[in-house]
């Protein structure tokens, strides 16, 4: 006999707005289910509660922290919280950020796996990088029912492509299908029966998501799921963890960032590439002071070799320059 499911978790980025307008004018009213949302907005006021309001059938809003869950009803991460599902409610944090993004996917999917296990049906939809791929894995690990829109549909494939690798899928859908698709799985579409693998990382799933919920942890708490890592989290630059459960390759550190392999390394590049440009500007600072001290000494009388001492500093600093720029460029 199929199960019901009443718990329905969405994550986006880039190129999913237009796919939750298509949601928002397709669900139908009275829908058995409670539906959330989390658009990566980091802290910019959104107006996307009016608007899918304003779309469909269901009424949207941002919750209050300690919000009862309620059917029929779309709730929308605010900008700069992070959404989760404890308790039979919507609680909200500013919780550290998780692959750079307040608000997150994952922490949303973990807590609601979590709490509803396989009442839950998770979506992930276009977007960058690959926040929801390690949460969509615990809702497959609980027995949730997965919803990944097609890559070759998705303007940017990058995070659903990341999630079918780290999860697979109960369903591929595209941004037409979306919804009936989740309506299906609501009603109680069939699933396949998972495999062993997956069930055995779900102590260390239930675990990350109960020390996410935290904030601070000790460190002997990471050391029960994961691994000392060598690298600095490029947040806080404490000491991080490399989690052992389970795909996407993710680190954690003891105030509560986390990343994916995908999210560190982009989040190294932009690093790498803001330190390329501070040395690009120490060095034409360099070369300017040279310039002043040239024209000084040219317009003191202190000679002539002082001045040549400051235009053999400029040229110098203009080649230094040119090759940390070209280093930059190739960097980007």
């Amino acid at each position: 006999m199929n199960d019901k499911r009443d718990i329905v978790v969405i994550g986006g980025s880039r190129g999913a707005f237009s796919v939750l307008r298509n949601l928002a004018e397709a669900l139908p009213a009275g829908l058995p289910a409670a539906a959330f949302i989390v658009l990566h907005v980091g802290r910019h006021d959104s107006v996307l509660p009016e608007l899918l309001s304003k779309w469909g059938k269901l009424p949207a809003c941002h919750p209050v922290d300690g919000e009862p869950v309620s059917s029929g009803r779309i709730y929308v991460a605010p900008p700069g919280h992070h959404m989760r599902l404890v308790d039979q409610r919507v609680r909200l944090d500013e919780g550290a950020p998780e692959n750079f993004a307040r608000p997150a996917i994952d922490p949303l999917f973990r807590s609601a796996a979590l709490a509803y296990g396989a009442r839950v049906v998770a979506a992930v939809l276009s977007g960058d990088l690959d926040d929801g791929a390690a949460g969509l894995a615990v809702v497959r690990a609980h027995g949730g029912y997965c919803i990944i829109q097609d890559p070759a549909d998705s303007e940017a494939p990058s995070m659903p492509r990341a999630a079918l690798g780290s999860a697979g899928a109960n369903h591929i859908t595209n941004s037409q299908s979306l919804v009936q698709d989740i309506v299906a799985a609501v009603n109680g579409a069939s699933r396949e029966k998972l495999v062993e693998s997956e069930t055995m990382v779900a102590d260390d799933f239930d675990l990350e998501a109960r020390l996410s919920q935290q904030g601070l942890v000790q460190p002997e708490d990471l050391d029960r799921i994961g691994q000392r890592s060598p690298l600095t989290c490029p947040e806080c630059g404490g000491a991080m963890w490399r989690m052992r459960s389970g795909a996407p390759l993710r680190f954690r550190c003891h105030t509560g960032h986390a990343f994916s392999a995908l999210s560190l390394e982009d989040g190294g590049d932009r690093a790498a590439e803001n330190a390329i440009w501070a040395a690009v500007r120490a060095v034409n600072e360099r070369v300017i002071l040279a310039r002043e001290r040239r024209d000084w000494a040219t317009q003191t009388g202190d000679g002539q070799q002082q001045a040549a001492i400051e235009q053999a500093r400029i040229d110098e600093g203009v080649r230094i320059a040119q090759v940390l720029k070209g280093l930059a460029s190739s960097s980007a």
